[in-house]
């Protein structure tokens, strides 16, 4: 079955094994050591199917995906002109994903999450200063034809009856519109979408699940807690229920009232509060995992049941990297 997304934004499709060590790994920070995500077994294994994926790889894709929706526009009688993506493209290098993981960054920045009203300005800049080029052709079409320039180029938007209460909806690169046939043309058929593997997808969407309920880190959790008790941090089990804390409070601030339309803009004053509720709290989460060594042990634990894994679906894993492997690029 297609997959189904967020109505506010395109998300790039992803294989679970690709998100699995970011998934177990918990908060960023906290216990780093000899262990690494890229270390995974499960990715290693797989990376004849999903590739590696480096900053220069996405400029490219993203520049060629372009090309082919000024083609596709062009085959369907409007103008198009390529946009320069790798502007607005932010792809975290090593250097930048090791500086998050020190107490120096935790201590500014918490894990990142909470923007206060002066970084939202300053975004809101930014985007500002970026000019479509397209945005003049645009304006010459009559409303009619604008809609039906958009509906070209991204596909007929979902309608509420395909929209899900939690806002996503099921996506199909062929009613994506230009966009969705040049992603597929670069990409390709995803296999987790393939229903001859869709027992091997759910099971290794389901294997970060195990990890947590393995003994080892059901007792190095317990640790965790009683560490973040000695912080004053008492209700929380799992170094997830600290950063849920955080997302739940700034998710209330955006709540629409009852009546579906009362709604108050969070103040600065209000957005400053919560940013330091999330530094205070990410910071006592990342001292207690650098004393219980917690990442190290959380991603042994991980690759403990990866290579298990590998070795109890190695027949379905081999039918996979012969139905999708890329071979050399």
């Amino acid at each position: 079955m297609p997959a189904r997304r967020p109505v506010a934004g395109l998300i790039a499709a992803s294989a679970a094994v690709l998100m699995l060590a970011a998934c177990t790994a918990g908060p960023a920070g906290g216990g780093g050591g000899e262990l690494s995500y890229e270390d995974s077994p499960l990715t290693k294994y797989l990376e004849a199917v999903n590739g590696e994926w480096t900053e220069e790889r996405a400029i490219a894709d993203a520049k060629k995906t372009e090309e082919l929706k000024a083609e596709c526009m062009a085959g369907e009688g409007f103008e198009y002109v390529p946009v320069d993506q790798s502007q607005g493209m932010s792809i975290m290098g090593e250097d930048e994903m090791a500086e998050r993981e020190t107490e120096e960054w935790v201590a500014s920045n918490g894990w990142g999450m909470v923007q206060t009203q002066e970084e939202m300005e300053q975004q809101q800049e930014e985007a500002e200063e970026f000019v479509d080029p397209n945005q003049p052709y645009v304006e010459t079409l009559s409303p009619s034809e604008q809609e039906a320039y958009w509906a070209t180029l991204y596909g007929v938007p979902p309608s509420e009856e395909e929209i899900g209460e939690d806002g996503s909806y099921e996506y199909k690169w062929e009613e994506a519109g230009c966009e969705g046939a040049a992603q597929h043309e670069i990409n390709g058929d995803n296999y987790w979408e393939d229903e001859q593997f869709a027992d091997l997808n759910e099971a290794m969407g389901k294997l970060w699940e195990s990890t947590a309920k393995q003994p080892d880190m059901i007792a190095l959790d317990e640790k965790w807690a009683e560490c973040m008790a000695d912080a004053e941090y008492p209700d929380f089990t799992t170094r997830s229920d600290a950063q849920n804390s955080i997302m739940e409070a700034q998710n209330a601030l955006y709540e629409v009232g009852d009546d579906g339309q009362t709604y108050e803009e969070p103040s600065a004053e209000t957005l400053a509060e919560l940013k330091q509720q999330e530094i205070d709290v990410a910071l006592a989460d990342f001292r207690c995992a650098e004393k219980l060594d917690y990442q190290d042990k959380q991603l042994a634990a991980q690759f403990a049941l990866e290579e298990q894994f590998i070795e109890d679906h190695e027949a379905e894993l081999e039918e996979l990297v012969a139905a999708y492997g890329k071979g050399e690029e």
